[in-house]
């Protein structure tokens, strides 16, 4: 198995969630079942970096390796960066982005994404799973992806992706696109590269952070999952579905 870390990105602020990482799902906060879900994968050390000492408390309670970062980062990936150059960790290190908001993200799908970069190509690694429904494909929530025939990335974007042309090809388009799950693995010199680059105006244009990458010409391999990961938590109705779906599972 390819050998990697996950950092845990945690901040408190959130517009339509606030407190997200410390909300309660089942009789745990949010952060620990992220930090749960990262454990059971093949990681050989996970961490948990905020800003905010409420979470850095939660995860001392749960005996989680916690970095304190900088509170002026604009998005997870840089928070990453800095715990990557504060633990020292070398060029080749696999860096997972778990994010703070996915307690659902099933553990062998961790490990999946960490082991796109066994493929010496790929400078980052992400899933992404079939598309569900003529809804989902117009749904500019929902992150779609287009790979070549070798999976890697060719685009992303919040648009239904690729345009169908005529009615004929409608249901081509569809089946040619993926839904994106933001989960990521990058080599550690990767990780540090994009964080130092600007953001590039595709970026800009689509609110994406991974156009930064194909905008610096790096290869982003995409993997399939056998299992569609859970859904994200992003609203008080996410809460509940999480709640229900956790009760599932047990």
């Amino acid at each position: 198995m390819t050998e990697f870390v996950v950092v845990i990105p945690a901040r408190f602020a959130s517009e339509r969630l606030p407190g997200k990482p410390l909300r309660m799902i089942a009789g745990k906060t949010m952060l620990q079942h992220v930090y749960e879900r990262g454990t059971e994968s093949g990681a050989s050390e996970v961490v948990i970096a905020t800003d905010d000492d409420r979470i850095a408390e939660v995860a001392s309670s749960i005996s989680a390796k916690c970095y304190m970062t900088s509170a002026d980062h604009k998005s997870g990936t840089d928070r990453l960066a800095e715990v990557a150059r504060a633990a020292d960790w070398p060029d080749e290190r696999i860096v997972v982005n778990l994010q703070g908001d996915e307690p659902l993200m099933q553990p062998e799908l961790i490990d999946q994404c960490a082991s796109l970069l066994a493929d010496k190509r790929a400078d980052v690694g992400t899933l992404a799973s079939p598309i569900q429904s003529d809804q989902d494909f117009r749904n500019p929530n929902i992150v779609k992806a287009v790979v070549d025939n070798f999976g890697f990335a060719l685009y992303f974007s919040r648009a239904a992706i690729p345009f169908a042309r005529s009615e004929k090809s409608a249901s081509l388009a569809r089946e040619s696109a993926l839904h994106h799950h933001g989960i990521y693995a990058y080599r550690n010199s990767v990780l540090q590269e994009i964080v130092a680059a600007s953001q590039s105006p595709l970026e800009v244009a689509e609110q994406l952070e991974q156009l930064r990458a194909l905008s610096l010409g790096m290869r982003i391999k995409v993997g399939i999952p056998a299992l569609r990961p859970g859904p994200g938590v992003d609203t008080e109705e996410d809460l509940a579905d999480a709640e229900r779906l956790l009760a599932l599972r047990d």
